[in-house]
């Protein structure tokens, strides 16, 4: 069951409650949120609206079987997991249901995520840098580029963490670096 290939790839992934208070699994969340995001949730109430428009059908597959928690838990429960363990468990799921063709297109670039500024300090506006293959139509990888740094540094990065032989690799003009170009070569 597809279900329980993603519990596989997610299963590092630590829970760090106390045992005695676990009236969820941490699954349950994990699985929730990426259904939720992947369908277009925008944050923790999107996610929990998201839960509760599915769970007939969550419920079926023993999921959230104590009913759906509030917004707050989600996001209280999400923020506890650390970003590398989540984004690598990320990476092997997609390897492992997306495999890259040959010719097939990857064009990785840089956003700078809306509403992630903060006044108080200057340099905290998140930027992501992305690839995203163009024939599915999905991201195979993300990462989020240092703060006081820019998508040049992070793109030899992200592409050393991907497998994209036998992809025609796309990026814009801005990030036609020597040490860019030999990552991807390479």
């Amino acid at each position: 069951m597809i279900i329980d290939s993603i519990k596989t790839h997610f299963s590092i992934i630590q829970d760090n409650r106390q045992s005695a208070k676990l009236d969820y699994p941490l699954f349950d969340f994990l699985f929730g949120a990426l259904c939720a995001v992947i369908a277009g949730a925008r944050g923790w109430t999107d996610i929990r609206e998201y839960v509760l428009g599915h769970h007939e059908w969550i419920r079926r597959h023993q999921l959230f079987e104590k009913g759906v928690p509030v917004d707050d838990t989600f996001a209280r429960l999400i923020a506890t997991i650390v970003p590398q363990a989540f984004r690598q468990c990320f990476l092997d799921w997609m390897q492992a249901v997306h495999s890259l063709t040959q010719g097939e297109i990857v064009a990785i670039d840089g956003k700078t995520l809306r509403g992630s500024y903060n006044r108080d300090y200057r340099y905290s506006t998140i930027h992501m840098i992305s690839a995203y293959a163009s024939t599915n139509q999905i991201v195979l990888g993300q990462l989020k580029t240092d703060n006081k740094s820019n998508e040049i540094t992070a793109i030899p990065e992200l592409i050393q963490i991907l497998d994209l032989r036998g992809a025609l690799v796309i990026i814009h003009a801005m990030a036609c670096q020597t040490n860019i170009a030999k990552a991807i070569v390479q």
